[in-house]
């Protein structure tokens, strides 16, 4: 992996200097519709380990700076038109010790304490025509069989070709195959890795969305290959309901995963996932529930985040055969004269999967998450958000204790 020393401030800055010079061109479109931002992401992170054996790390612990800019251009006139994106990310290292490293903040693990700095720049070109947008270069999918991850310092890129359709009204039509991936805490461009299975040079996905406005309801198709390690086929319904005060919702979703080619797991894997919600006024009560069916654990892309109900903030709760509930709460402190304070509490617990050593194995996780958005004064739009979660598990896992720290603020370059 290749680490760079360099200051990873100076590189921000330097990237921040770059967007506009990579965003100049003389159609009128292409300038006016340009915007670029710079995100500066300070990130705590302590994850005490409370059932681990002589020799181990009992704690993982970190704190670093990241930096992270985004520059769109627009199109260029014309039939089709034409622009480019920049995307540069920088992260600099504040804490790391041997002893306490591994979080997922910087290129490090247990033992070998993070690097000063890491930084990649990367871009985009794209074409559109009418309401058809085609894209190479670096990507960010927020599709269900592929969603990046950005819940660490950097967020997860790829390298690939992306497709999306939207010619046809309440119809999005999305189609793309990815090459390579830029882990969280990674400079390099690797082969995609499967939590289950192997690793492979080509993600191939076709799929989409219907959406039935008059009755308040999407349905959703799609279809993933791994080359040589899963194939996935999802099914996904989306209910609306206005019900007086109340908003209530549904998402289902149905995963039939399967291997494909040469790679030596039988996967033959259902997952059924359901998240009901009821909202009014500042409040939002979730009850969710899944079954990992398969003699495997759920497969998915590593370090991605799953389309399923009970993907928290620690465990996934997808191991072989598990099955999990959830209850969940959120509250807005507006309506209570806290502007900007959200907040929430969840509790899931799994059972139904082989714990270490055999026997039954059984789980839970419970998670506080609170936001503060500033809203006035110097510091306006800087956000705080304290993560607490707790996990007790008598599976690999274990038993664990874990507290997140972060500040985020964006700045608007253009």
């Amino acid at each position: 992996m290749k680490h760079v020393k360099t200051n990873a401030l100076a590189a921000a800055v330097a990237l921040t200097l770059a967007a506009p010079l990579a965003t100049t061109a003389n159609a009128a479109g292409f300038v006016e519709d340009t915007k670029a931002s710079l995100q500066l992401r300070n990130f705590y992170f302590n994850r005490d380990f409370r059932s681990t054996p002589p020799g181990a790390a009992s704690k993982a612990e970190e704190w670093a700076q990241g930096f992270i800019l985004r520059a769109e251009s627009g199109y260029s006139q014309g039939a089709v038109g034409f622009g480019l994106d920049v995307y540069g990310a920088a992260g600099l290292k504040l804490h790391s010790e041997d002893d306490t490293a591994g979080t997922g903040l910087l290129p490090s693990a247990f033992g070998n304490e993070g690097p000063d700095g890491y930084s990649h720049i990367t871009g985009t070109v794209k074409a559109k025509a009418s309401n058809t947008v085609l894209k190479v270069g670096n990507l960010f999918p927020t599709i269900p069989i592929a969603q990046a991850s950005d819940i660490r310092l950097l967020p997860q890129t790829y390298t690939g070709g992306a497709l999306s359709m939207g010619e046809i009204e309440n119809l999005d039509v999305q189609a793309g195959q990815l090459r390579q991936v830029n882990y969280r805490a990674s400079t390099d461009r690797q082969d995609i890795g499967a939590t289950v299975g192997g690793t492979s040079d080509r993600f191939n996905y076709l799929g989409g969305t219907y959406k039935f406005t008059e009755i308040g309801s999407t349905l959703g198709l799609w279809r993933g290959e791994l080359d040589d390690v899963y194939e996935q086929n999802l099914v996904n319904l989306i209910q609306t309901v206005s019900l007086g005060d109340w908003a209530l919702g549904a998402n289902l979703a149905y995963f039939d995963t399967s291997d494909n080619g040469n790679q030596p797991l039988d996967i033959d894997h259902q997952m059924k996932s359901i998240m009901l919600s009821a909202g009014t006024g500042p409040h939002v009560f979730r009850l969710g529930y899944q079954h990992s069916d398969g003699d495997t654990a759920f497969p998915y892309l590593a370090e991605n985040n799953p389309y399923i109900a009970n993907y928290i903030q620690i465990l996934d709760f997808a191991r072989s055969d598990e099955k999990s509930w959830q209850a969940r709460y959120d509250l807005d402190f507006a309506q209570y004269g806290i502007p900007g304070l959200k907040g929430l509490i969840r509790y899931v617990s799994g059972d139904n999967f082989t714990a270490v050593g055999g026997g039954e194995g059984k789980e839970w996780e419970r998670d506080i998450d609170f936001t503060y958005t500033i809203q006035s004064g110097p510091l306006k739009n800087v956000a705080l958000q304290w993560r607490n979660a707790m996990v007790r598990s008598n599976a690999a896992t274990g038993d664990l204790d874990e507290n997140r720290l972060i500040v985020n603020y964006t700045i608007p370059l253009m």
